[in-house]
């Protein structure tokens, strides 16, 4: 995970023009949660937005949070990347790209999509098309 560089969070105004360009409405608490998120391109899981807004004096509900999240989500604002049943974080860099998911320390890192090469997908079921392929490379330290 990259940590918001010295804390510093996204302009306002910005985060405004982002979230108008992509059709959602500007509320006050949409527009702190943008300003986390999207303060440089990090994986923050939900509990780490709403201890980010905690720290910085905002209150959001942890719902609020994750409805935030899903319509950024839907709006494709970020991605979220799934690493477990129980650990789903948000990508703030939402093009074709994969991860690295440290076990150890839980930290997911980018990796280019051409880094990755895929020599073959299956058939896809009747009826459907491809959507994208996600890798998520677990590593470990050493032993």
């Amino acid at each position: 995970m990259t940590e918001t560089l010295n804390n510093q969070l996204l302009d306002t105004d910005v985060a405004v023009a982002r979230l108008q360009q992509a059709g959602i409405k500007p509320t006050s608490q949409r527009i702190e949660i943008a300003r986390v998120i999207f303060s440089c391109p990090q994986h923050l899981s939900a509990d780490q937005v709403l201890a980010r807004l905690q720290t910085i004096g905002q209150h959001c509900s942890r719902a609020t949070v994750y409805n935030t999240l899903g319509l950024f989500q839907r709006r494709g604002l970020v991605r979220e990347v799934v690493v477990d049943p129980t650990r789903v974080f948000f990508d703030s860099t939402p093009g074709p790209h994969h991860h690295f998911y440290n076990v150890d320390t839980g930290e997911i890192a980018d990796i280019d999509e051409s880094a990755v090469r895929l020599s073959r997908l299956p058939d896809l079921p009747n009826g459907t098309e491809l959507d994208g392929t996600d890798v998520i490379v677990r590593i470990r330290k050493a032993r």
